[in-house]
This record gives C-alpha cells, structure tokens and sequence, in this order.
C-alpha cells in the first residue's frame, strides 16, 4: 500500500454505538477516519440499556471506559424470577468473574446517554471526523478505495477513503446497494420499552436486582434499573395499538406492586428481528452491527454483538494499512464474526425470548457453573473460529483449560518495573507470544524483530538481573494465570490484539513468527 493510500481516511456510515466505537478504535490503532451521519444530531431515542462486559473490555482498549462508567450504573446480579410466585430463577453472579477482568459487573446505561460521551471523546481526538447532516446517496470502489457521495444542506459531496464501514443500521443504504440479502425472520411481535420515574429504593423499596427478567407464559417482562429512571420492557400482541400511561402504569404495578408517584417518561415500540446479511464483505465494503444482524434484543445481545464487529475489524484494518499484514487478513472478520451473529448470539437470543414467554427451554444454554453461566451471560465465554478447523461456541460450561479461539483472560502480572500489570494492557496494540515457561534456565525468548509480534517469558521465578530476560519478563505470583490456562510447561501461547488466543504450541525456536506469518500473510 503506497503512503498515499496510508493518508485516506477510513470512512464510518452511521455514528451510532458501533459506528462511534468503531471510529474509536481506527483513530487507537492509528488510522484516519471520517464518521458520515444522516440527522442532524445522534440518536435521542430510548434504545438498548445493558451494556455487557466484553463491551467495556473494548470501550477501556479505545479509551472510553471511564468516562462511560462514570455515568452509568453497574450490576453484579442478572436478576431471574418467576412472575407467578416472584421468586428468584436463574440469577447471574458477575462476581465470580473476577479473576479474568477488571470489570467483573455489567452496566445500565441508555443508549441515548451512551452516544454523547463516544461523541465527546471521539472530538477530542478528533476534532473534524464526525459529520452530522451527510446521507450517503451512493459509493463506488476504486481500484484503490472507495468513494463515497453524500447530500447535505450544502449540496452534494463526494469523500473519497480507503474503505467504508457500514454502520448505518437495520435499513442501511450500504448494504441495499451492493445487493447483499438477508436471511431470517421478523416477529409478528413488538416490543414496547417504557421509562418510568419512580422512587423504587426509598419511598417503595424494592429488593429487584437492576436487571430482573420476570418470566411468564401470559405476561412477561424484563425490569431494568436505569441511571435516571426505572425501565420496562415487555411483549405487545401483532395488532395492538401501544397502551396509554394510565394502562402503562396499572400494568407497571402489576409487576412492581403499588406504588407512589408514578411517571411514564418514554416511550418506544419496535419490531423484534433474526436476520443476518449473507455476505459482510465486499471488496473494501464492510458490514457491521445492524447492518450486519438485527438480532432479537434479549439479553442485550443486540447492541453488544455488534461491538464485537467493532472488537474484530479495526486492528486488521491497521495491520492491513501498515504493510504488517497480507489483505487475506480482513477475511477473517466475516469468516469469524458472521457464525457468532447467526448460531450464537441470534439463537441464544431467540430462545430467551422463547423462555420468557413459556414457549421453550433455555437448557442448553445454561451452565453447569456459576462461572460459566456469567462467562456466557457477559460475552466473555466467546471462543471464536480463528480457522477452518477451530470450532467456535457463545456459551461456557466451566472453566476449563484454555482452548484456541478462547478470550484471554484480563490476568494480572507483574513486569520489569515490578508493578502490577494487566495483561489486556499489553495485548493492546500487538500480537503478543508468551512463553510459559521457567525463566531461571534463562529460555532463548527472541527480542522484538518482527513488526506487530511482541514476546514475555511468563514464569513464577522473576528474571535473574544477569539473565537478559529482565525486559521480556512477567512475573505469574503462585503460577495463577498458568494454572488457569492449564497448559503445559513450555508452551507459547499467542495472543491476537483482540485477545483471543490464536495458537497454543510447545515452545520451539522461532515458533511464535511462524504461526504469526501464516495468520498475517506475510
């Protein structure tokens, strides 16, 4: 790729969540971009609310997870209960997870106040990316990029890139005009999503967990404790108009019990989906998020599926961009991502609609663990099909030992400098070898040579000062992050800037660069 290509901007369809944190993690990874939104403002709509911890893993990689959970609430308990009885059901303990990640809860957090704070980072990084009031008209490839043509109240205007992120929704103009189908179902059913204020902690205690799925053959429905606001979501029949607030509220109070000083706020009505694009590729032309999927919003596996788009697509795009990588490298997105959206996440989704309103089980989504069941719960239980041959799953069974394809755990180890480190931290910008091994026999780990591809000797004897070790060297206290992978001695596992591990092998020189050329293509 000649530095001219290297100069043209990367350009974003649509500046929602997955648009605004893919335009996050182009500018992480160094590229330029230019995000193109058709309103004139982001999206003041009451939408998805749970936001789960794959998500902040991303959000905390492209710089924004602060900000975000500072204005978001977090929740420790994924609250199940029978509606007949109301007792508890399936509840989810986050906090067994908190050896594998920093953020060992979920969030609450509305979309609509999600928005403002991508936004406001995305401008302080850069200034002139976003661009409100651009409908994109048409796009045509180039031999090197692509160009795009939008309307806007100045007129027509063309901006040429060197590929196009369609993030531009359920109805995206994108995916129309390369003519890629879409395969699945939209439900006869809508779902309405009402807010509420009402004072459910002081004035009407209530001991709900802020995410609590009431199931019912005849009457579900899901309570979400929101930063500003209690929220309902439930069913509502194919032909029935949406109820009033004086309905709205006696059916709040069906659920929740009586209740003072009760307010509908909002308001929303939306079709429930399966569908997924057959194609997510074309070219220099990419799917994502609804464009990609709209998957039933169950288990908040809607917006968090497509933040996995957003997880998978910029790093190959730089490594692409940066000379690190062969273009065979952006197969990958689809070839990875498209089985997560149909089999895992649209399935999973489906049946929890399916069990929410008694018309099936979700036993084979459940786990004989409690681990497990917050792994799978909070998308950290992914293991991804980095190959033809590696099989990938959404749901954990149990710990186990660490498998190809499998989400690195977020350990903590100690470097050279001997402070703690997480080792997410140092995945973020790099392929990373670690070799698992004793560093007192002082093992030949290779100095950095190869672009993109750092080594660590990770052991639980620190680096002897004479071993030339000291600056390679992570310090597993108690053999804890070895003991959890549960591999042998003397393997190298490598990481991908993603964290999923690409490769599990005995160590052997210059290992770790083979398996790493064969996945870049160089």
């Amino acid at each position: 790729m000649s530095s001219a290509d290297i100069r043209k901007p990367v350009i974003v369809v649509g500046a929602g969540p997955v648009g605004l944190t893919t335009a996050l993690g182009l500018d992480f990874y160094g590229l330029p971009l230019r995000i193109f939104e058709e309103d004139d403002s982001l999206s003041l709509d009451t939408k998805a609310g749970t936001i789960l911890t794959r998500t902040l893993e991303a959000f905390r990689r492209y710089g924004v997870a602060d900000p975000v959970l500072a204005k978001a609430l977090r929740v420790d308990e994924i609250g199940g209960l029978d509606r007949a009885t109301n007792t508890p059901t399936l509840s989810v303990r986050t906090a067994v997870l908190a050896e594998d990640t920093r953020y060992p809860f979920v969030i609450n957090l509305p979309q609509h106040h999600l928005e403002p704070v991508l936004r406001d980072e995305l401008d302080a990084r850069c200034p002139d990316a976003l661009h409100l009031r651009h409908r994109l008209t048409s796009f045509r490839q180039t031999a090197d990029g692509v160009v795009a043509t939008f309307a806007t109240p100045e007129g027509e205007r063309e901006v040429e890139g060197s590929y196009l992120l369609a993030c531009d929704g359920g109805r995206s103009t994108v995916r129309t005009q390369l003519g890629v189908a879409v395969d699945g179902v939209s439900h006869d059913v809508r779902y309405m999503l009402v807010d509420l204020k009402v004072d459910l902690d002081v004035e009407n205690p209530r001991d709900y967990p802020y995410l609590a799925y009431f199931a019912d053959p005849q009457e579900w429905m899901i309570l979400v404790r929101q930063p500003h606001c209690w929220r309902l979501l439930f069913p509502l029949p194919p032909e029935a108009e949406p109820p009033g607030p004086d309905v709205l509220a006696d059916k709040a109070r069906r659920f929740i019990g009586d209740v003072r000083d009760m307010e509908v706020i909002n308001t929303v009505v939306y079709r429930v989906h399966h569908r997924i694009a057959t194609e997510w590729r074309r070219d220099r032309v990419f799917l994502m998020g609804d464009a990609a999927h709209l998957i039933t919003p169950m288990w908040a596996l809607g917006l968090n599926t497509g933040i996995l788009d957003a997880i998978s697509l910029p790093w190959r795009l730089a490594w692409v961009t940066r000379g690190w990588a062969g273009a065979a490298l952006l197969d990958g997105y689809a070839r990875e991502q498209q089985p997560l959206a149909v089999g895992g996440s649209g399935e999973m989704a489906e049946q929890a609609r399916k069990y929410m309103a008694g018309e099936g089980e979700v036993a084979d989504l459940m786990s004989g663990s409690a681990w497990g069941l917050a792994a799978t719960r909070t998308l950290l239980g992914i293991r991804i099909g980095v190959d033809e041959t590696t099989p990938w799953s959404m749901v954990k069974m149990d710990r186990g030992p660490l498998q190809v394809g499998d989400r690195m755990p977020d350990a903590e180890l100690h470097g050279p400098d001997g402070r703690p480190h997480r080792l997410h931290d140092l995945i973020d910008d790099s392929f990373v070898a670690l070799h698992f091994t004793d560093a007192r026999r002082r093992p030949a780990i290779p100095h950095a040579g190869v672009p993109g591809l750092k080594h660590y000797v990770v052991s639980r004897w620190d680096a002897p000062l004479d071993s030339g070790l000291r600056d390679r060297a992570l310090l597993d206290v108690g053999n804890r992050l070895f003991e959890r992978l549960g591999c042998p001695a003397d393997t190298v596992v490598l990481v991908r800037p993603d964290d999923c591990v690409a490769a599990i092998v005995p160590m052997r020189d210059g290992v770790a660069e083979e398996i790493y050329r064969r996945i870049v293509g160089i």
